[in-house]
């Protein structure tokens, strides 16, 4: 079903005041996108012809052109929409390293020679635990660019093409930190906590999360440029 010039209309001024522009300004976007509308129907091309099918985006970048809305750059948002895509493998990855570290699936069998069992030394040397590492960073590297593309466009949010372009260069070195900030972590644990070094694990959780979320945002950043002027950032 073809999109009518006055459901295109209507959709633009929704987020037109959706977005907080200014009545006057959005009666006069208004009239020009109907006679452009109009002429674009006189040359045989429908409404969602003409706007490319995303009537959101075309109103919010005109916005944005016009000077009639900031550049809304959505750090915090971004930063938590990446965290939370990497939430689920960052805890398998911590499943995988504390079953490896606690000897679950192999339990100690040593003895000593009087017959006492001997204290397991912990340890991070099991094959299947680095294949299940590489299995969550491949996780997380979709995981993340999803959330975070989703986020953005529920906010029309100005260009989010290139910062996913951005991110697919990106996500992957900022998840290999993410991995030596928790490793890092794990290591201190023992010194930090002593008996209680399984505490090193939820705050390892959190410096993942912490890294992934800072490094995301930080991507976001530096695809937006600010000035002074929104225009010369054009949503993408």
């Amino acid at each position: 079903m073809s999109m009518t010039v006055e459901t295109a209309i209507s959709q633009a001024i929704e987020t037109w005041r959706r977005l907080g522009v200014g009545e006057e300004a959005t009666a006069e976007m208004a009239e020009e996108l109907a006679a452009d509308l109009t002429a674009a129907a006189l040359d045989g091309r429908d409404a969602a012809d003409y706007l490319g099918g995303d009537v959101d985006a075309l109103a919010t970048s005109w916005a944005v052109e016009r000077g009639l809305l900031p550049l809304h750059l959505r750090l915090k948002e971004t930063a938590v929409a990446a965290a939370k895509g990497a939430v689920a493998p960052a805890v398998l990855a911590l499943g995988f390293c504390y079953v490896s570290w606690s000897h679950l699936l192999d339990p100690c069998s040593d003895f000593s020679l009087g017959g006492e069992a001997s204290t397991c030394r912990a340890t991070l040397d099991a094959p299947w635990m680095w294949v299940g590492w590489v299995l969550c960073a491949v996780v997380a590297f979709f995981l993340i660019r999803r959330t975070v593309r989703v986020t953005l466009q529920r906010h029309l949010a100005a260009r989010r093409e290139a910062t996913l372009h951005a991110l697919t260069r990106t996500v992957a070195p900022i998840i290999v930190v993410a991995a030596l900030v928790g490793g890092g972590i794990g290591l201190l644990a023992p010194a930090v906590f002593g008996y209680f070094a399984i505490l090193g694990f939820p705050v390892a959780l959190a410096g993942m999360l912490g890294t992934v979320a800072a490094g995301v945002a930080l991507v976001r950043y530096r695809t937006c440029p600010t000035t002074e002027h929104p225009a010369a950032a054009t949503p993408q």
